[in-house]
């Protein structure tokens, strides 16, 4: 990690996107089997900085977050195709929808939702620290915006693209997402 990356995730309106994040992505990665090495260092790469931006109050972190990616991946010894391929899925987060035949990109967004399927004290935690960095915005528009996000998260066919992820994950997810709406709406 280089220096600019510790800051970023040390910031301090960070509670959900910090590097205990990072590093609880970074642990899903490990236990994927059957990655290359060369494939492990692509979404290394992209775990660390898919979130290098995070404001709350903007709407371009996955672009800027990419961007930050292409100037400093370089320095780290990353080929040019590389630098393409990690920003391409540093910006697959901003909507985590791939195409059918994209492992690594599937991997990707799986491992970044993986939060959503974690047990319900974990969800919360979760859920309580994206409260936390949206502090500006009043409660109830908050809780009408969150509800629609993770509405459209719950009405998705499948919230994990990789098939282990979905297998592992997604009955937990869709009932704690189920659960969060509830809380949103009462």
């Amino acid at each position: 990690m280089t220096p600019a990356l510790e800051a970023a995730y040390a910031e301090p309106h960070r509670r959900y996107h910090s590097r205990a994040h990072i590093e609880a992505c970074l642990e899903e990665l490990a236990a994927v089997p059957g990655l290359s090495d060369h494939d492990r260092r692509l979404l290394t790469w992209a775990l660390w900085w898919h979130d290098a931006i995070y404001d709350p109050t903007r709407g371009d972190n996955e672009e800027a977050s990419a961007q930050l990616a292409r100037r400093d991946l370089p320095s780290l010894g990353a080929t040019p195709a590389e630098v393409d391929e990690v920003v391409r899925l540093v910006l697959l987060t901003k909507g985590h929808s791939v195409e059918a035949d994209d492992r690594l990109g599937a991997l990707m967004v799986s491992i970044d939702l993986s939060v959503l399927g974690g047990d319900p004290e974990a969800y919360d935690a979760y859920a309580a620290g994206v409260r936390h960095e949206y502090a500006h915005v009043p409660e109830p528009a908050f809780r009408a915006g969150r509800a629609r996000v993770m509405r459209h998260f719950l009405e998705a066919p499948m919230l994990y693209a990789d098939p282990a992820f979905r297998a592992r994950l997604e009955e937990a997810a869709r009932a704690n997402i189920a659960r969060e709406i509830a809380g949103l709406e009462a």
